[in-house]
């Protein structure tokens, strides 16, 4: 059978023109493809920059809250807090009567307080609470009963909710005395009968910004 040159030229034509829209289909296809990918880019770009300043926003917001918690624990209950190498160190006016290791209830309000500010702002964070006798006794004795006291306070700030095993409670009996001397009933033996906290390395490097001087 005989094909004519113009049948032959058709089909030719035809070819080329199926080319040319499978060729241009092709190209729809990856433009389309290009802009999705470019459209869930930027998106995500967004995303993550909204993700970021609300973060940065609520850091605020926490540092702000925690500066007002420390300010309020100064205010309210005389607390001092001061910058030392393991951390931050909470001295509370908590004392004990003359060779007793019962917390006294005069001091629950403050100890409740800073149980509060840690579960709050220093989640995870490790705390020390250090035991101190006045110089009534031996040694061995005072080391003792400030071993007692700092035990005593470790577990009603437990029973307040924070994580036992992330105290530490350590007695160093009649060392660092406030009053040298002073024991008994003398004029601020009390003050030699004590517990002192330091929270060590907060866990939040956020938190652990906040300094005793803000």
């Amino acid at each position: 059978m005989k094909v004519s040159m113009r049948t032959l030229t058709l089909c030719a034509a035809g070819l080329v023109s199926v080319t040319s829209l499978s060729a241009c289909a092709t190209k729809g296809y990856v433009k389309k493809g290009i802009a999705a990918e470019s459209a869930a880019r930027t998106a995500a770009i967004d995303s993550e920059r909204t993700a970021r300043v609300q973060g940065d926003e609520a850091n605020k917001a926490e540092i702000a809250a925690l500066r007002t918690d420390l300010q309020n624990l100064r205010t309210e209950f005389g607390a001092k807090i001061t910058e030392v190498s393991q951390g931050l160190q909470f001295a509370f006016p908590v004392h004990f009567a003359f060779n007793d290791a019962n917390v006294r209830t005069e001091d629950s309000a403050a100890l409740d307080r800073f149980a509060n500010v840690v579960s709050k702002h220093y989640t995870g964070a490790k705390v020390t609470v250090e035991g101190f006798a006045d110089p009534a006794g031996s040694a061995r004795y005072n080391t003792q009963l400030s071993q007692r006291r700092a035990e005593a306070v470790k577990a009603y700030v437990a029973s307040k909710g924070l994580d036992a095993s992330l105290i530490n409670a350590i007695g160093y009996g009649e060392a660092r005395q406030v009053n040298p001397g002073a024991w008994g009933d003398e004029p601020g033996a009390d003050l030699n009968r004590r517990v002192v906290f330091v929270i060590e390395t907060p866990a939040n490097a956020d938190a652990a910004k906040v300094t005793a001087s803000n």
